[in-house]
């Protein structure tokens, strides 16, 4: 496709257009008219060549800064001259733009690029020389609206810089805002430019001025809009009968391991193999247009190159979803992308949809439908999880046995040739199964389709999003995985963000996140929280924690420590976490509680805080929480720590969708990231 850059002064003039401050400004080709025209817009004046071949101006010694008079600045002209002639000779000198040289402020920079899965991002932050070495930006995904960037301006942490820092004056934050604001304009209705920075913007007291742009143009014709597809029926994804191509007797076999993953389907099952008569105690098939019974889904694990025979097959026995387990397909390289292309065609033609190729498959708990060759089967429960990687679905899977983490769908969407991430998305948002979706993403294709579902599958189920790729070794490492390049991670972060997307770093953190989600109350109305705990050092601890993480732990008023006052010990410390002290018993925690409960206009979130002692059991504790929970429209969060003696305590609120966690710090990160989520508080944390 192809790019170019426009002038200086081209820039300049589009800008300027779009109601951008930048200097007064004019090209010359000679020495006579630079004097004339640089005592026109007033000294001091820059002066600077104009040449396409020439990119890095002052290396080539075309520029000339601080002129102050007509004589410098015709000697200025012909210094440039002579001074880009000698450094290329081959340069076409279209003449020198002389501009107005704009005085000392504080240098901030408006970039904008157009990223290859989620389209034009604007980015805002510090400038001039310093944008590489303080990295201090923000960005958004357009269309940014005022309040957005508003935002935009306050997030960077040099924005005491703006506001007015040790006595210094504020700067002006409006015409900032406002520059901004047009720049987007710019960027939005020019379909052609694909970047462009503007570093500096001086900002001053009254005013702003852009001193240098850089604007790429490209061509963007043959750039064609998706077509935006129906959902994929229900009834796909909960088929009466399955087929299995490649079914196998053999333990090494791929075939052998999804075969035996099926056996306990509760409805038919028909192996295709056309070598055997029986696989795995039942009748084989020779082709699966040789069953005498309709199949609704078939599971394919030949061979590459066998696959369009099979899918053709498949197409023409009316099968509705075929799961193409086979690898060999895009990952490989232009010849197996050519074969994918094929396969999906062939598809197209019978209307049969395609799951994967290169994957693992997928499992349906409540149905007992697994088509995949993981260890053990997981249990029924109510999170969907999509991945990217068949290999983190196999080791997720049978981490949740021991967690007794149930699942309402598994899938491995492989190259996603056909049915993608949207097609499954839309699929468990309908099932009544699914509470909570956890995705493991290292690409997406199309980021426009990306939001808008997200956007709407997140208001009503939550959604939790692993981005693997963060870094150039990661990124590299994906694109191999699955033949996808990762995009930008910070612009993924904020798409997620955008469409009320969680994102984590960890597979427990998001398994975390997903049970506290899953629960009818959600997200928390806000930052301010209490903390009561039976324990001093964790009362201690979870103040830590509550600060690292944006979490505001409120002062309790004078009236709420009078109302505990009259059941509490007397040495016990008045004040926020609420510490109850070791000998607490279940009555103390039920009349704090109580207290809390009555004043819950105070805080939007209570942490509980237990431990394990022979004073109060696990399920005393877990008991009263569920009565606080039930006594306030509040959002509860409970760590029960310790071991195996709490285990009771955790599986009481779990049952009744209150997660507990077992490892303090992961609480308050967990909980720090949704307020980052929801109120894009200062410490989002890591999970």
């Amino acid at each position: 496709m192809k790019e170019w850059m426009l002038s200086e002064a081209e820039g300049y003039e589009i800008l300027g257009k779009y109601g951008v401050p930048v200097p007064a400004f004019k090209i010359v080709t000679t020495a006579e008219e630079a004097g004339d025209v640089a005592e026109s817009i007033g000294f001091p004046v820059v002066m600077k060549i104009v040449s396409p071949q020439i990119i890095h101006k002052s290396d080539s010694g075309g520029v000339v800064t601080s002129i102050g008079t007509k004589e410098g600045a015709q000697a200025a002209f012909n210094r440039i001259v002579t001074s880009v002639k000698e450094y290329n000779p081959k340069a076409k000198i279209e003449g020198v733009i002389i501009e107005e040289q704009a005085k000392p402020g504080l240098e901030l920079i408006i970039g904008g690029k157009t990223d290859p899965t989620f389209g034009k991002v604007i980015t805002f932050g510090i400038g001039g020389t310093l944008v590489e070495l303080m990295k201090d930006v923000t960005l958004r995904i357009l269309p940014a609206t005022e309040e957005d960037v508003r935002e935009m301006v306050k997030e960077i942490r040099s924005y005491p810089l703006i506001s007015g820092y040790r006595g210094s004056k504020p700067k002006d934050e409006e015409t900032l805002v406002q520059a901004i604001l047009n720049v987007c304009k710019f960027f939005e209705e020019n379909k052609q430019v694909k970047e462009f920075d503007i570093n500096p913007l001086r900002l001053y007291e009254s005013g702003a001025c852009a001193v240098d742009s850089r604007i790429i143009l490209r061509d963007i014709n043959g750039v064609q809009k998706k077509e935006e597809r129906p959902d994929v029926p229900l009834e796909y994804f909960n088929p009466r009968s399955v087929a299995i191509i490649g079914a196998s007797d053999d333990p090494t076999k791929m075939g052998y391991a999804v075969m035996h993953n099926l056996l306990h389907f509760p409805g038919q099952l028909y192996p295709v193999n056309n070598k055997r008569d029986t696989i795995q105690g039942l009748k084989a098939y020779q082709t699966i247009k040789d069953i005498p019974s309709p199949v609704d889904m078939a599971v394919i694990t030949v061979p590459a190159m066998y696959v369009p025979q099979v899918v053709e097959e498949c197409g023409e026995k009316g099968v509705n979803v075929a799961v193409v387990i086979t690898a060999g397909f895009k990952e490989m390289g232009e010849d197996g992308k050519a074969l994918e292309e094929r396969i999906v065609a062939i598809a197209n033609k019978y209307g049969t949809r395609i799951v994967g190729p290169n994957c693992l498959g997928l499992i349906v708990p409540p149905r007992g439908l697994d088509t995949t060759y993981v260890h053990q089967s997981p249990r029924p429960g109510n999170i969907a999880f999509l991945s990217q990687s068949g290999a983190i679905v196999n080791t997720v899977v049978d981490w949740s046995l021991a967690e007794d983490i149930g699942f309402s769908a598994v899938v491995s969407v492989g190259n996603q040739s056909d049915l993608n991430f949207f097609d499954y998305m839309r699929w468990v948002e309908r099932d009544p199964n699914t509470k909570a979706i956890i995705m493991y993403i290292e690409e997406i294709s199309d980021g426009d389709a990306f939001m808008k579902v997200a956007s709407e599958v997140s208001k009503t189920k939550p959604i939790i999003a692993i981005k693997s790729g963060s870094s150039d070794r990661g990124s590299k490492a994906a694109a191999s995985h699955t033949g996808s390049l990762s995009g930008s991670y910070d612009v993924y972060m904020e798409a997620f963000r955008r469409s009320g997307v969680l994102a984590v770093h960890t597979l427990t953190g998001a398994f975390l996140a997903a049970e506290m989600l899953s629960h009818p109350k959600r997200y928390p109305l806000g930052s301010r929280a209490v903390v009561v705990t039976n324990a001093g050092g964790f009362a201690v601890l979870s103040s830590d924690y509550a600060e690292r993480y944006g979490i505001d732990l409120v002062d309790l008023p004078a009236d709420v420590v009078d109302e505990l006052n009259e059941f509490l010990p007397e040495f016990w410390n008045k004040g926020n976490p609420v510490d109850l002290l070791g000998d607490a018993s279940e009555r103390r925690f039920e009349q704090t509680f109580e207290i809390l409960a009555k004043h819950d206009d105070l805080w939007d979130m209570c942490f509980i805080v237990g431990f394990p002692n022979n004073i109060l059991s696990s399920e005393q504790l877990a008991n009263q929480i569920l009565k606080l929970s039930g006594n306030t429209n509040k959002r509860i969060v409970s760590s029960l720590l310790g071991g195996g003696s709490m285990d009771r305590g955790r599986k009481i609120l779990r049952e009744h969708s209150i997660p507990s966690f077992e490892e303090l710090d992961f609480t308050f990160r967990v909980i720090g990231r949704v307020l980052w989520q929801q109120f894009r508080v200062s410490a989002p944390g890591l999970l």
